[in-house]
Formats: C-alpha cells, sequence, structure tokens
C-alpha cells in the first residue's frame, strides 16, 4: 500500500454529506481549487460536458433555496407518503399526524446558509464528442450524465480535502433554477452543491461489507438478494441512516418542542 492510497482511502472514510452549514466564510480560493479538481474528471472521448456556476450571491442562494423548498421538497414530501413509513426517506421519518411532519419538514433551514453553491451544468451538445453507439443502445443513463457524476465526485473529495463539508442535491424540477439563474434553456441544471464548514459533527459513512458485493469471474448466486432480502436490507438502513437526518440539530430542536 502507497502513503498515497492511504491518504485516499481515509478521505473517502471520512467525508460526508453536510446538510446544515456554518457561515463562516470561505478560505480564499477554496472554490477555484475545488472547481480544478473537477476539471479533470473523466467523461466521453473527453467530451467535458460541465460548466459550473458558482453562487455567493445572498438574493440568489435564498431564491434558489426557496423554489427548492416550495416546488421540489414540497412534491418530494407527498410522494413519499405513498411509502410504508418505514421505508420513507430518513429525513422524513418524522412522528406525529401528517400535516405536522409536513410543517416540521419544509421549515429546516437547508442550504441557503452555506457561503456557496456550485451549480453544476451539462452541455449535451458535448456529449457527441464520445461514439454514436453510446446514444442509440438503449442505456438509462448516457455519457451526459456519465461525465457529471464524475466532474461532481472528484470536486466533493476536493472539497473534503480542504476540511469543507459538501452536499450532494438534487434538482428534479429544473425549469425554476433555470429561472433563477439565467441558464439556456437547452442546458441542465445536473445537480447543486452547497460548499462550507460543516455545523454538525463528524460521524462515520455507512457501506456495504466489501466482500458482500465483489464477483469473481461470474455472478455469484450465492451472494444475490431475494425481493425480501432487499426490502429487509432497506429497512435496516434505515434504521442505520434515519438518526443522522432526524437527530441533527435543527430537527431534533423542533422534535423537543412538540
Amino acid at each position: 500500500m502507497t502513503p498515497e492510497y492511504e491518504m485516499l482511502i481515509n478521505l473517502l472514510h471520512n467525508r460526508m454529506s453536510v446538510r446544515r452549514f456554518k457561515s463562516d466564510p470561505l478560505p480564499e480560493g477554496a472554490i477555484e481549487k475545488i472547481l480544478e479538481a473537477g476539471r479533470w474528471a473523466m467523461s466521453g472521448a473527453n467530451g467535458q460536458p460541465w460548466e459550473y456556476l458558482v453562487v455567493t450571491d445572498p438574493a440568489i442562494k435564498q431564491a434558489l433555496f426557496e423554489y427548492k423548498r416550495n416546488e421540489v421538497n414540497s412534491f418530494s414530501f407527498w410522494m413519499e407518503q405513498i411509502r410504508v413509513p418505514e421505508l420513507r426517506h430518513p429525513a422524513q421519518q418524522l412522528s406525529g399526524e401528517t400535516e405536522d411532519r409536513y410543517k416540521m419538514y419544509m421549515a429546516r433551514p437547508g442550504f441557503a446558509n452555506a457561503p456557496a453553491l456550485i451549480v453544476v451544468l451539462g452541455d449535451g451538445r458535448r456529449q457527441w464528442a464520445t461514439v454514436m453507439a453510446g446514444h442509440t443502445l438503449g442505456r438509462h443513463a448516457s455519457h451526459l450524465t456519465d461525465g457529471l457524476a464524475n466532474t461532481c465526485t472528484l470536486m466533493h473529495l476536493a472539497a473534503a480535502s480542504l476540511g469543507l463539508g459538501t452536499q450532494w442535491l438534487t434538482t428534479h424540477i429544473e425549469d425554476g433554477f433555470k429561472r433563477i439563474l439565467n441558464v439556456p434553456d437547452y442546458m441542465s441544471v445536473y445537480v447543486i452543491i452547497p460548499v462550507g464548514y460543516p455545523d454538525v459533527p463528524p460521524r462515520k459513512g455507512v457501506r456495504r461489507p466489501l466482500a458482500d458485493i465483489v464477483h469473481y469471474n461470474q455472478y455469484d448466486y450465492s451472494k444475490h438478494m431475494s425481493h425480501r432480502e432487499v426490502i429487509e436490507y432497506l429497512l435496516k438502513l434505515r434504521r442505520t441512516s434515519k438518526p443522522k437526518y432526524i437527530q441533527a440539530p435543527d430537527n431534533k430542536d423542533k422534535a423537543d418542542k412538540k
């Protein structure tokens, strides 16, 4: 094992998604260092289908937050009610009547306090740099989304290496974000990455054991999970991840006051 690998694996083990940020300013040049790491991501035929929109203006950050809360989060909450409570997203496993849970969920402070947001934009025209087969074989993903995911991953790791926290905020409903940011219609608002100092204590991540997910030469059916086993796994995962969402300071305080 090399020192470089030890450094990388330690970074991966300790990186975490942050949902509550301090308003402290970032070190000078931190955003540029994160973006520099991101632009070296892999992409189909090196098409580099990404651009980055950095938001530091408080009014624009607030507008993005309010749109996500009022349109995306509201939609997400009511869709989750279709599921049995035990399998709902852990952020929505709150106690109380439905309307009370909705108010608690919608009242969270969110990412508006983060000093900076990196909005990752996708330019679908650039994926045509790669082979035609990448567009015609019916894959559920494309070389566009492959490349965008790669650049985001590198930026999350770069931020962690600087002692900063990040969150992966999927946009789901892009139109409102585009209007706020004046993004061209043919480009996509792929994801928003808030960046800042975490306002939560460090915690260890949870991952499936390596032995359970690695196969050699052919698929090992002794490791295959039945449909029932997948549901049992998800229930166990929910019990593990729920405290990280529900017992965050902002949610716990609200729960204590009920």
